[in-house]
């Protein structure tokens, strides 16, 4: 498991009624959790969108080589491909 540090943020009141119902609502135990599931789901966002990308450059080259590197996040470059 990864080491956790605390952080200090501020929100606006209606994005802090935002979280408290989004924890309520997907049981979730800690504020902490809210905002933990949103980074990941921006880090995915971004992720994708990197991938459009570079796949966009290789689609007429039919260059994988460089997605060898990517293998660390869980997709092959055919998985994602096939997603698309």
């Amino acid at each position: 498991m990864a080491q956790r540090q605390k952080l200090s943020v501020s929100v606006s009141s209606s994005l802090v009624r935002f979280l408290e119902r989004y924890q309520r609502d997907h049981g979730l135990k800690t504020k902490s959790s809210v905002v933990e599931r949103a980074l990941e789901v921006l880090r995915e966002r971004d992720l994708e969108r990197a991938y459009a990308e570079a796949a966009e450059l290789d689609h007429d080259a039919g260059d994988t080589a460089d997605w060898d590197v990517t293998a660390g996040d869980g997709l092959s470059h055919e998985e994602w491909r096939d997603t698309r």
